[in-house]
């Protein structure tokens, strides 16, 4: 073994002299193989490139949709509960079951006791923000034109922090104070506002009052923009007759994916009905869950042609290199240090391909990101390059080759090596 070792190292161990003999060994047996080796590593390196490149794609895709969601809606809404109808008593069974009950109006009423609910709510650790709001129809005259709408009364001091309408501000700024009120941009064209003008608002009851348009925004829906109008809590429970009630309280949470369970955890807590954005947006929740599905099962194919790809060119290389291996044991070589010269094989592969295959991904991500742009020459969608993608990637990578070449390592410390020697 000790006169083995210059003679299949000689050329290497004068730069790679510090490394262990089964290193030197792998490294001489994959520059021999060169061809494969690169090919290989090109396999790898566009399956590791692949997996990069969607991940970030899918998890940029999908964070901008939520994105898009949840900027105009809380997490968590808590609304009252619904009237119900109750059947009196009666002596006769088949009277009661003669009787046709008609399922009551719902008026709008407000929670009990909200302000108790929202400090209880307020308290949980997942809960973020909590925003009381006051929500009704109305209508606006203004001059022969008349409109239906949606009031919205909100804390701004609480609400902007669950809906930035700032951001989605197109004239005027986000400022309600006594009197002010934002309406969307179709309102605004529909009756001809603008900002400083006066406008009529008079509620079902009759309650009535004149607000000033302070700001005008676009929440990115046409039909929501002619019928949407924020104002302050205060003159929303008076014009709508519940001074000292709410409708709704939004609440927003940490994490986001986890809302279905606070609302279960809220209605548990305190008896009222309290609805996430998961299941109010079934429809959407579903469509991301099947994109990261497909996305782990792309993830999962690549994987195994990786696999497979490594496993295959180790086998080759076994067979090719059997008389050197029968060699080896002659001179002393043990099973255990021919199955770590395949293992390493593999794992140089995997972590060379992944190397180089992170390389593809992030070019590919920024190449992506210059040329696919939205029409007004902004980013499409933002993506985040996390280093613990490509961190993940790398150690899966190297994990799979080593997976992958554990069978022919096995195969090659099995040789016997009177028969190898023989070929």
């Amino acid at each position: 073994m000790q006169a083995m070792k210059p003679t299949l190292t000689a050329d290497a161990t004068s730069v790679l002299g510090w490394l262990p003999f089964e290193s030197l060994v792998a490294f001489r047996f994959l520059r021999e193989g060169r061809v494969q080796t690169l090919f290989i590593i090109g396999g790898v390196a566009i399956g590791v490139g692949v997996i990069v490149f969607m991940s970030a794609l899918l998890s940029g895709l999908q964070a901008n949709f939520v994105k898009r969601v949840l900027t105009g809606q809380a997490h968590v809404q808590l609304l009252p509960s619904k009237e119900v109808s109750r059947v009196l008593p009666f002596q006769d069974s088949q009277r009661i079951r003669d009787n046709i009950v008609q399922a009551p109006l719902q008026r709008a009423k407000s929670i009990d006791q909200w302000q108790s609910l929202a400090t209880q709510i307020q308290d949980m650790p997942e809960v973020a923000v909590v925003s009381p709001s006051v929500s009704g129809s109305a209508l606006v005259v203004r001059g022969a034109a008349s409109r239906a709408i949606s009031v919205l009364g909100v804390n701004p001091d609480l609400y902007f922090k669950i809906v930035p309408m700032a951001d989605k501000m197109v004239r005027g700024n986000a400022r309600i104070t006594v009197n002010d009120i934002l309406i969307g941009t179709e309102l605004a064209a529909d009756l001809g506002l603008s900002i400083g003008d006066k406008l009529r608002v008079t509620a079902a009851n009759g309650n009535g009052n004149t607000f000033l348009v302070s700001g005008i925004f676009d929440l990115g829906n046409k039909s929501a923009n002619a019928r949407s109008t924020i104002m302050p809590i205060r003159a929303a429970q008076a014009l709508l007759g519940m001074v000292g009630g709410v409708t709704s309280l939004d609440v927003t949470v940490h994490d986001v994916y986890a809302a279905e369970v606070v609302a279960e955890q809220i209605t548990k807590a305190t008896g009222i009905q309290a609805d996430s954005w998961i299941k109010t947006n079934e429809q959407f929740f579903t469509a991301v869950n099947a994109q990261t599905t497909a996305n782990t099962a792309i993830r999962m194919f690549v994987g195994l042609s990786v696999a497979f790809g490594i496993a295959s060119v180790l086998v080759v290389s076994v067979v090719q290199k059997s008389r050197e291996i029968g060699i080896l044991r002659a001179m002393g070589i043990t099973r255990g240090q021919v199955m770590r010269i395949f293992l390493l094989q593999g794992g140089l592969l995997g972590l060379g391909g992944a190397l180089a295959g992170c390389s593809m991904g992030w070019a590919g991500l920024l190449i992506w990101q210059y040329t696919e742009k939205n029409p007004d020459g902004s980013v499409m969608f933002a993506m985040a390059i996390e280093p613990r993608l490509f961190f993940s990637a790398l150690v899966l990578a190297s994990l799979t080759g080593l997976v992958a070449s554990f069978a022919p390592a096995l195969r090659a410390a099995r040789l016997d090596p009177v028969v190898a020697i023989r070929g």
